[in-house]
């Protein structure tokens, strides 16, 4: 190779990545645009644009890669050399650490996620102890109430850059005052103040205008969700001001925000302090920088790993018929490969699998749908994986394993968040835990399919339960769009033996639906069945599911709410 080539290996690399964030920021700033025209199909487009963006950037890097290197092969002390001059471009970098992840990715395009080693990949980062430069301008404003809350609120509204008229201002911060009013008492609201983040988080229908609430006993989140009428006027949907409510907004079962960040590393340590609960993983995941997300998390695996004892394990639960699930006993994650052969019931191949994933990825998930990470060559030390696991991947996945003696190499598995299976929850919980249950896993279906997501298997164990007591769903299998499923009623049996028969007296084609068969199977626990009929009922009848199809098709887009519905001001406080 010519000398010299090695820097501009690096430049080509590091421009390309300037060129995939330059258009992740463009797409991100029409977001005020496309909530202030309530184009919520173009904020759905511009979701899914976003997301492929990435590896869009990635392959253009490559093939410029190989058109500088004629296709020539490459040693590994070249490759090393490249990185040198690449981690050398970086200390005056604002984006050095996704610019990290950006490396790695071309790295794995190009050698098909072979030799990951921490000398030719950015494994942790080059620049561990680095500290941000000073900002060019400020990430947040603080407002303080020298004149009172209401003064104070009307300059933070009256300070945000949406052009819509309001609907009722004074209303609003009526309701926003009344709320830390009862939340904080009179004494100590009067020695808080407000810092508000001077870009606004777009996600779904709604504006997200995000601050800390500081007070005398500590530093508090301070959401004010901000949505349209049918009119085009705005409103303020709510306040929240919990940190178990701030984790929810920004959950890993949700959409990734659009909020304009030219330094998101930045961005990140501001909502630590309101979002102590979330790893810095989740926080980048959160503001749509995923691909990073996936370095972080791998980071905190490793991590993980090298502090404790544990083994790989079978994940609890009942076993899946298209995945192998596994974890750690202690860790907050689990690992998922899919088999080699499935249960005959399971008429697909690997590859639909893997589109369902994807279709999750870039749907819009409305809180019901856990996000997920695809890696691809999985090392595995053999020391940390117990003897049934083993065996359990041998004989389920062998096909997908490499064996290297002390280590094995899955070629491709998911990492997802862990929760506790439906299933297994509803046999620990009773009395309100359990209605809460069934309210929940009842209200997921609901707005997965108001989003057109149809689960198709909607058993109890497909779905998990979340440390804040959220149900959702997880396993993507059979997962389609509303649009595609076929409700129907079940014909009127033509004789009584008809009910007894080993097989149904109409025909079945497929994508049909019986929304009346889901009572058998969801009403069997006779704890269950009572709760589900008085809060779910509507779930059987095929006209419910055919009604939402209708509104799918005329092109009507839900409303999600990322908090219940009685914390709405409109049902709290009129």
């Amino acid at each position: 190779m010519p000398r010299g080539l090695e820097l501009l290996i690096a430049q080509t690399i590091l421009q390309g990545f300037d060129a995939q964030y330059g258009r992740f920021l463009e797409v991100t700033s029409g977001a005020q645009q496309r909530f202030e025209q309530a184009d919520w199909h173009a904020v759905q487009q511009a979701m899914k644009n976003r997301i492929h963006l990435y590896d869009h950037h990635v392959g253009l890097v490559v093939e410029q890669l190989r058109c500088i290197t004629n296709g020539q092969s490459t040693d590994a002390a070249f490759l090393l050399r490249v990185k040198e001059h690449y981690t050398r471009l970086l200390p005056d970098y604002p984006r050095f650490e996704i610019a990290e992840s950006f490396f790695n990715s071309v790295y794995c395009r190009l050698f098909d996620h072979r030799s990951l080693t921490p000398e030719r990949l950015f494994i942790f980062s080059s620049q561990p102890e680095r500290r941000f430069r000073t900002i060019p301008r400020p990430l947040a404003k603080d407002f303080h109430p020298d004149h009172g809350w209401e003064s104070l609120l009307m300059r933070v509204i009256s300070d945000l850059p949406l052009r819509l008229r309001w609907q009722n201002k004074s209303r609003d911060i009526h309701y926003i005052v009344r709320h830390l009013t009862e939340t904080l008492g009179t004494d100590n609201l009067a020695e808080s103040h407000l810092q508000v983040a001077n870009e606004l988080f777009y996600r779904n229908k709604a504006a997200w205008l995000v601050g800390k609430l500081i007070t005398p006993f500590g530093t508090l989140p301070f959401l004010l969700p901000i949505h349209q009428t049918d009119d085009g006027e705005l409103f303020i949907d709510t306040c929240l001001t919990t940190t178990a409510e701030a984790s929810i907004v920004f959950g890993f079962a949700r959409s990734y925000f659009m909020v304009y960040a030219p330094l998101p590393a930045a961005l990140v340590e501001w909502l630590r302090e309101i979002l102590p609960g979330k790893t810095t993983a989740e926080l980048y995941m959160a503001i749509g920088c995923q691909k990073h997300a996936k370095t972080e998390s791998y980071r905190e695996y490793l991590v993980y790993l090298q502090g404790c004892n544990e083994q790989f394990i079978e994940a609890p639960g009942i076993r899946g018929m298209v995945m192998l699930v596994f974890t750690l006993p202690g860790f907050d994650r689990v690992f998922k490969v899919i088999k080699d052969k499935f249960a005959p019931q399971k008429e697909m191949s690997a590859a639909h699998v893997r589109a369902c994933y994807q279709l999750v990825k870039e749907h819009d998930r409305v809180g019901r749908m856990a996000d997920t990470q695809e890696f691809e060559n999985f090392v595995l030390e053999k020391r940390h994986i117990s003897p049934a696991l083993m065996a359990l991947l041998l004989q389920e996945a062998a096909e997908k394993i490499t064996d290297l003696g002390e280590q094995i190499v899955i070629r491709h598995l998911y990492i997802e968040r862990r929760m506790v299976p439906l299933n297994i929850w509803l046999e620990q919980v009773e009395g309100q835990q359990l209605r809460d249950a069934i309210e929940e896993y009842g209200n997921a279906i609901r707005q997965l399919a108001a989003a057109n997501i149809f689960p198709g298997d909607m058993l109890f164990k497909n779905f998990g339960v979340t440390r804040h007591g959220r149900v959702v769903f997880y396993d993507y299998d059979e997962i389609c769009y509303m649009t595609e499923v076929n409700f129907r009623d079940i014909p009127p049996s033509r004789y009584p033996e008809d009910e007894l028969a080993s097989e149904p007296w109409y025909s079945v084609s497929p994508g049909d639906v019986f929304p009346e068969e889901f009572r058998h199977w969801l009403c069997a626990d006779p704890r269950i069945g009572p709760l589900f009929e008085e809060m779910h009922a509507d779930l059987f009848r095929a006209d419910y599911w055919r009604a939402l199809q209708n509104r799918i098709r005329e092109g009507h887009v839900e409303d999600v709410y990322a908090y219940r519905r009685r914390q709405r001001f409109s049902v709290r406080f009129v």
